[in-house]
């Protein structure tokens, strides 16, 4: 008997705690009948109550979606993104498809091709201002009497 007392206590304290926890990670704006902060006082004062009635009364309801892939920011492939990706259900699809995955990689050569380009010229541009730098350094070298001594 002690042992069923002590489990009912366990699952009370248990569900007490989901309780506590799906009130303070619920929105605010779909929480119903009270204020979320409301509801966060009663589930603490009164623990079996006050679970039971956020289940009851408060508790968002949860919208049932279909399961068509993971829900977030758009992915910056769109291509990969229609459900039966492995395999195209028309020719016309996997055509189209074929032929976004070439113009992105077109797109991507060039962006790489003007940055070799760029790279390419900045350091020519260096090369050309270490060689000014060097015959001005060396007309002044030249400038100076090679016989004089210093003292």
């Amino acid at each position: 008997m002690v042992y069923l007392a002590l489990i009912a206590t366990v699952l009370s304290l248990v569900f007490w705690v989901y309780v506590l926890f799906d009130v303070i990670g619920s929105e605010a704006e779909r929480v119903r009948l009270l204020p979320k902060p409301a509801w966060a006082v009663i589930v603490l004062l009164l623990p079996k109550i006050g679970a039971a009635a956020w289940f009851l009364l408060g508790r968002p309801r949860r919208e049932r979606t279909s399961v068509e892939g993971p829900v977030g920011p758009p992915s910056p492939f769109p291509e990969y993104d229609h459900p039966s990706r492995a395999r195209a259900s028309t020719t016309e699809e996997d055509e189209a498809f074929l032929r976004q995955c070439r113009e992105r990689a077109e797109e991507q050569r060039a962006r790489a091709r003007e940055s070799q380009a760029r790279e390419e010229r900045e350091r020519l541009e260096r090369r050309r201002e270490q060689r000014e730098e060097g015959l001005e350094q060396g007309e002044r070298d030249a400038d100076e009497d090679p016989t004089e001594s210093s003292p």
